[in-house]
């Protein structure tokens, strides 16, 4: 076996010839060379060197990825004796890491002869049509394209007289031919997610098929012939555009799965509604008439799962999943082989973790996805909101994804949905951290010793000429613009994948900046500066080179990349400013504001918005909020962080984990919403008057990529200190719970919701919940689950008190669910839902402060058992 298996290496390493490699890859009749990526000239060798043996050959495997495989085909119709033939692609996968299509497009005609191959297939090819010759093969009894491009099958391919099991899923029929019915024998047949808007009823005479599949099409009907096929145990028919289905499926004998899910069922007949394993989940069962938007939601391919919890389980069947916040999962079947639970959850960006390139903008919150590590069968696709990059000028959306050591951006597709609704796209294989950015468009090229072009997508006038003899191995170079919005340039950015200069120098076009032409052109105004990829240094290198200009270009040679400016000026210290300049493409403006919930002064919002955006946040916020002018205008850098202090007899009403010493902790993100609501208090008795405090807003840690110079802001004492807001407590009645005896008249027993080890929601937590509900409470029953008849019932017994309405919903609702362990994660669901953010986030927050504290609390415990064996050990001793 040893020898065998040290043969069958020297194989994988080339470095045998064809009569060792006969000897050890021609085992028991069978050829497995679609592990080699170059299986097709082993192939072509083994043939030539030991002719008489392939020649007996039952089982070949080959890869449709092989470039050599059409020389290779010619060979197949000599093998007599094959049985078994694999052609498949997919096993090349593009620099994205998607699996690519194999070329084989047909098949030669003599194959036809093979009377022996039973098994055929030709999974993720590029076939548009069904090669002839397939029908001549009279044995053949498997046979699989799927993921192919067919748009038919031939009208004789019920000639395939001994096919019992055929696969032509993700292809694109639009119909079958009729004698689809004269496969006698057939007992697996796989049409799914494909285009069919048409069964024949001669589909009815596969009186041997035990499992049909035709979910992911367009059937907006099934003949009744179906009924006659009494050995079928599994009918999959959702995902289609169904309006109806024949009672009669009832009466199948051996029946043991229907899947109807999202399909256009207005009515299910009773016969069909009772089967205890009929699936019916998706349907508009009950209205009238078909809406458009219940046709649309029909397209589906796999079963569509609303999820409010950040928990849920995928199988084989594969399903769609939609996120309480918006977020889009979509596992083809087969993606996962075995039942798998997966949980998400968003997480605030911390810039120690998520570090971003000069001048990306974060356009999400970071999505984490587990299992980590686990890799699926199949692509899954995610689909992320992110906010308007309205104002980004010259940059793309892209998902950036983290490995666990660090980031890298997938190939994404940027949509708007709707109005002000931007989804990213993407498809992964593995699980981990994603989150969406704003880059500067990339555009890049491989360089070969040849040489070649390169001009930029944003302004095509921006060149890059790489001469022949250039360099000797090929290299990828990128290039990125970027509008300075001075007198300048744009600033071009030039990277490569290698750290040898270039053997011949790169010659630059760069438009003149605005304003100057050949013409007017002042020569001794003109700077071409190169900086470092940090930005920190910038040199005039003007006298460095040889510049050439024509009328609306300069033209310039270099050998090695960096950023690169042309600046027009009269000044003499260009380098300093030029600095300056680009530290202040990478700060924004902002306001900050504190306001007040009419309703309840308690609730104060804190938010940083960039200059642009004050007025329109204004206007949606002053229906329910009030307080003072914005702030003046400061900078700050995206990924800066800052803080906010309650001071003057104000302090904040509970812990939170987001809290450092007595402040709370913020990240500035230009397109994130930087925005907290929280409670606050003062120690001082408000029964007889109100208490004015204030809120300081002070500077943080800044990102790490930025010169320590741009992070002195003021001299003197108050150096971060940003700005101060007034707050105003009015005086108010006394709080719920203050009061020992009974809750404004209701007495309940002690509450627990959760569980240790995620964190309990209290009676007290509730309390505090319960006082910041105001008039939404029935929108807020509604969502968790309460019926209109219970709602109506606490309005009516409490029509003159909204405190006691308030508290009758909540604490009715958490006495029936306190032993969910899922109950608060609805209930955050629900918050959301009815447009109570806040409190949703003020929930979250104490959850989160219970992991910690149980988390610290195990480790406390650790430690002590630990202690406490070492002290046993010593004892003994």
């Amino acid at each position: 076996m040893a020898e065998l298996l040290g043969l069958r290496d020297e194989c994988r390493e080339g470095a045998l010839g064809a009569p060792a490699l006969a000897a050890s890859c021609l085992a028991d009749n069978r050829l497995n060379l679609d592990v080699y990526l170059d299986g097709c000239r082993r192939f072509r060798q083994l043939f030539e060197g030991r002719q008489g043996e392939v020649l007996q050959v039952e089982f070949l495997r080959l890869s449709s990825n092989d470039h050599l495989l059409g020389t290779t085909l010619d060979i197949l119709p000599h093998l007599k004796h094959l049985k078994s033939l694999v052609i498949k692609g997919g096993h090349a996968r593009d620099e994205f890491g998607s699996c690519q299509h194999g070329s084989l497009t047909s098949l030669p005609p003599d194959m036809g002869n093979l009377r022996c191959l039973t098994h055929l297939d030709l999974t993720f090819n590029s076939l548009s049509t069904l090669p002839s010759c397939i029908l001549h093969l009279s044995s053949l009894r498997v046979l699989l394209v799927s993921h192919n491009r067919l748009v038919a099958l031939p009208e004789d391919f019920g000639s395939l007289s001994k096919l019992t099991f055929f696969s032509a899923m993700k292809n694109q029929l639009k119909d079958l031919p009729r004698s689809i019915g004269d496969l006698a024998v057939l007992q697996e047949l796989d049409l799914s997610e494909n285009a069919l808007e048409f069964i024949p009823e001669e589909v009815g005479n596969l009186h041997n098929c035990t499992e049909l599949d035709l979910s992911g099409n367009r059937l907006p009907r099934i003949p009744d012939s179906l009924a006659n096929l009494k050995s079928l145990r599994r009918l999959h028919l959702h995902s289609n555009l169904l309006v109806t289905v024949p009672a009669s499926l009832a009466s199948l004998p051996n029946l043991s799965r229907l899947d109807l899910q999202n399909n256009c069922l207005l009515a299910v007949p009773p016969e069909i509604q009772t089967l205890p394993f009929v699936r019916l989940r998706g349907n508009p069962l009950g209205e009238t008439e078909p809406s458009p938007q219940a046709v649309t939601s029909c397209f589906p391919v796999v079963p569509r799962l609303q999820r409010s919890s950040s928990f849920f389980t995928v199988t084989s069947e594969g399903c769609k999943v939609v996120l309480a916040c918006g977020i889009h999962f979509y596992f083809p079947p087969g993606a996962a082989s075995d039942p798998l639970q997966i949980c998400c959850r968003t997480l605030a960006p911390d810039p120690q973790w998520v570090k971003l390139r000069h001048h990306d903008v974060l356009l999400s919150r970071v999505l984490e996805l587990q299992p980590h590590g686990v890799k699926f069968q199949q692509e899954v696709q995610i689909s992320m909101p992110y906010a308007s990059p309205q104002t980004l000028h010259q940059r793309e959306v892209v998902v950036r994804t983290f490995s666990g050591q660090s980031w890298s951006d997938l190939r994404t597709r940027a949509k708007q949905k709707r109005k002000s609704k931007h989804v990213a796209h993407c498809s992964v294989l593995h699980f981990s951290w994603f989150l969406v950015v704003a880059r500067l468009v990339q555009n890049e090229c491989k360089v070969p010793a040849e040489g070649t072009l390169l001009f930029s997508s944003v302004d095509p006038n921006i060149k890059v000429t790489f001469p022949p003899g250039v360099t000797e191995e090929p290299r990828t170079v990128e290039m990125q613009v970027s509008d300075a919005g001075c007198r300048a340039s744009p600033l071009l950015c030039l990277s490569q994948d290698s750290l040898v200069d270039f053997l011949r120098p790169v010659r630059i076009q760069l438009p003149l900046p605005p304003g100057v032409t050949g013409i007017n052109l002042d020569q001794s105004r003109l700077h071409l500066l190169h900086g470092d990829l940090e930005g920190q240094i910038w040199d005039d290198i003007t006298s460095q080179v040889v510049l050439e200009f024509t009328h609306l270009y300069a033209v310039f040679e270099v050998t090695h990349f960096s950023w690169y400016w042309l600046w027009y000026t009269t000044k003499t210290y260009i380098g300093g400013i030029a600095k300056k300049v680009y530290e202040r493409l990478r700060m924004y403006q902002v306001n900050f504001i504190a306001l007040q919930r009419k309703k309840d002064p308690e609730q104060v919002l804190l938010q940083c918005v960039p200059k642009h955006k004050v007025d329109p946040v204004l206007k949606k916020l002053q229906d329910r909020y009030r307080g003072p002018e914005p702030s003046d205008m400061v900078e700050m850098f995206e990924g800066e962080q800052f803080f906010a202090a309650f001071e003057g007899g104000i302090s904040i009403d509970m812990d939170r984990p987001d809290c450092v010493d007595g402040r709370l902790s913020f990240i500035f993100y230009s397109h994130l919403k930087n925005m907290k609501e929280i409670y606050v208090t003062s120690p001082v008795d408000r029964k007889d008057q109100a208490v004015k405090g204030q809120v300081s807003f002070y500077r943080g840690a800044i990102p790490e990529s930025i010169p320590e110079e741009a992070s002195r802001r003021r001299k003197g004492p108050d150096s971060l200190w940003l700005v101060t807001l007034p707050i105003k407590l009015p005086r108010l009645k006394p709080r719920w719970g203050e009061n020992p005896g009974p809750l404004n008249g209701f007495s309940f027993p002690p509450l627990n919701l959760g569980n240790a080890e995620t964190g309990y929601l209290t009676q007290a937590n509730l309390l505090s919940i319960a006082r910041r509900v105001g008039a939404d409470w029935q929108t807020i029953g509604l969502n968790l689950g309460l019926t209109y008849q219970q709602i109506e019932r606490i309005g009516y017994n409490h029509r003159e008190d909204l405190d006691k309405q308030i508290l009758d919903m909540l604490f009715s609702w958490a006495q029936q669910n306190s032993e969910d362990p899922d109950c608060v994660s609805k209930l955050i669901t629900a918050m959301k839902e009815s447009g109570r953010q806040d409190i949703a986030d003020e929930v979250e927050t104490i959850i989160e402060l219970g992991r910690q504290k149980y988390r610290e609390s195990i480790r406390r415990v650790g430690l002590e058992q630990e202690s406490s064996t070492e002290d046993s050990a010593i004892a003994m001793v």
